[in-house]
């Protein structure tokens, strides 16, 4: 039995929560990934398939599940790139960014697999500082809310957010200013020593 490795890589792009797809001949977009051949493992599989469609090779990983059909075995893993890191390379053709909001035609299955991606990355909202993950290492309260609307698919109260977010002291002030319409915006940064595992979602319910 064949054992393939696929990745549901997300990102935030013009205000939006994206995958990362490729299309193949029969007009049906895919995740990227790659069969298994022995010389690498798992995760490094996985590695290599980030790299390959979108030029970047470093960023959070973590494994999804299993599942089998009768010809293969098939290794989930969902990968988080910075906004940052997304926009130091355009997508390596056939790949292309895809709003989470509006899919296009995917092959057999491989829409629950995102589903399910989105579900574990709702789920890691709970007790950890994943959302940081997708922001750029300087960010905005504005930016650092809509992040965790986008990847939650609701609306948080602006004033609970700010408030709770800063009594968490998991971010810390940079000394520089986001400017553009309206007042200047200061930026903050995930803090270095911060306790990683932080029950974001009671925070901002």
């Amino acid at each position: 039995m064949q054992t393939q490795v696929l990745v549901v890589i997300f990102s935030l792009h013009t205000a939006r929560l994206q995958v990362l797809l490729s299309q193949g001949n029969d007009g049906l977009w895919r995740l990227p990934g790659a069969a298994l051949d022995g010389r690498m493992g798992l995760e490094e599989t996985a590695l290599r398939s980030l790299q390959a469609c979108s030029g970047q090779r470093h960023a959070y990983l973590e494994q999804l599940y299993t599942y089998d059909t009768p010809q293969t075995l098939s290794v989930s893993y969902f990968a988080l790139l910075s906004a940052d890191a997304a926009l130091q390379t355009a997508p390596i053709p056939p790949a292309a960014w895809q709003a989470l909001d509006d899919l296009p035609a995917l092959a057999g299955g491989q829409d629950e697999i995102i589903q399910y991606a989105l579900r574990r990355l709702r789920y890691k909202l709970e007790y950890s500082a994943v959302g940081f993950e997708l922001l750029p290492e300087a960010f905005s309260l504005s930016e650092l809310q809509r992040t965790y609307e986008l990847i939650l698919g609701e609306t948080l109260d602006k004033r609970n957010f700010r408030r709770r977010i800063l009594e968490a002291g998991i971010i810390e002030p940079t000394p520089h200013q986001r400017t553009g319409e309206g007042r200047p915006a200061r930026l903050f940064r995930y803090r270095p020593d911060a306790i990683a595992e932080v029950k974001a979602r009671r925070l901002f319910p």
